[in-house]
């Protein structure tokens, strides 16, 4: 969306703000229709604009600022940010206040480990409960995914397709920890999905899941859950690496002749 005062010199910042305001409140209206409270609703909001990099890594979450931004009283946006905190995707420090979480490879990894261990035991525990009705709903979700283009939507669908299977275990505070970390990554793993073509190689693992699944085969089914998810965390923390490293600046001077070498 381009801001009215686009050719302004003063320009980006204020173009960024006016997109930032946009995207805001275009979410507030989407969450105000699924939510009840208004700590939930700002949290859905804040949960997602993180997720879609409105917010980037290390960026202040200014209370009051938001607040204004969303119509609101700084309590519920507290609070929201609170619960938020709870899942990750950000930190408080003193005298600054909230900010965007930024993850580290090695933070990456950890992460990686303890959802192998989480998600195979849901896994192993939804197993035996997974009907006919639960995996014709995860296939469907599959068939819909290979036919999605646009990476908001199919990590949506990605969670949605997991989330069917681990379900039946009947664990809601082991099935909540596993969406807190997959909440953790999930922002950068949509790079992961653009920049690295990962959804065909994905789509491949999902399917195969879902055929152990289906034959409720315990061993292959949980073999390729470890590493569905440990492929992606390799790549994840690949990236993460990569981003972490300084950039050595170009040396400025002319550019040498084809003749040439550069000493």
């Amino acid at each position: 969306m381009i801001a009215p005062f686009a050719n302004s010199p003063i320009d980006s910042n204020r173009i960024r703000l006016y997109n930032q305001r946009m995207e805001l409140n275009e979410l507030m209206v989407d969450a105000s229709s699924r939510y009840r409270s208004t700590p939930e609703v700002v949290a859905h909001v804040l949960r997602q604009a993180i997720m879609a990099g409105v917010f980037q890594d290390g960026q202040a979450l200014r209370q009051d600022e938001l607040a204004a931004e969303l119509g609101l009283s700084k309590i519920p946006v507290r609070e929201a940010l609170r619960r938020l905190e709870a899942e990750g995707l950000v930190v408080f420090y003193p005298n600054r206040g909230a900010v965007v979480a930024a993850l580290s490879a090695a933070e990456a990894e950890e992460i990686a480990e303890m959802r192998v261990a989480l998600e195979t035991l849901a896994l192993r525990l939804a197993l035996p409960r997974l009907t006919p009705r639960v995996l014709t709903q995860a296939r469907a979700i599959l068939d819909e995914l290979d036919h999605e283009a646009e990476v908001t939507r199919w990590s949506t669908l990605n969670w949605e397709f997991h989330a069917a299977l681990y379900a039946p275990a009947q664990r809601p505070r082991l099935l909540a920890t596993i969406t807190t970390l997959h909440s953790s990554v999930d922002r950068y793993m949509r790079v992961i999905l653009v920049t690295m073509q990962h959804q065909a190689q994905s789509q491949q693992e999902h399917r195969a899941l879902l055929s152990a699944c289906e034959q409720h085969d315990e061993t292959t089914a949980c073999a390729i859950l470890k590493g569905h998810i440990t492929a992606a965390s390799e790549m994840l923390a690949e990236h993460l690496t990569r981003k972490a490293e300084p950039q050595t600046p170009r040396r400025a001077g002319r550019k040498p002749a084809a003749n040439q070498t550069e000493e």
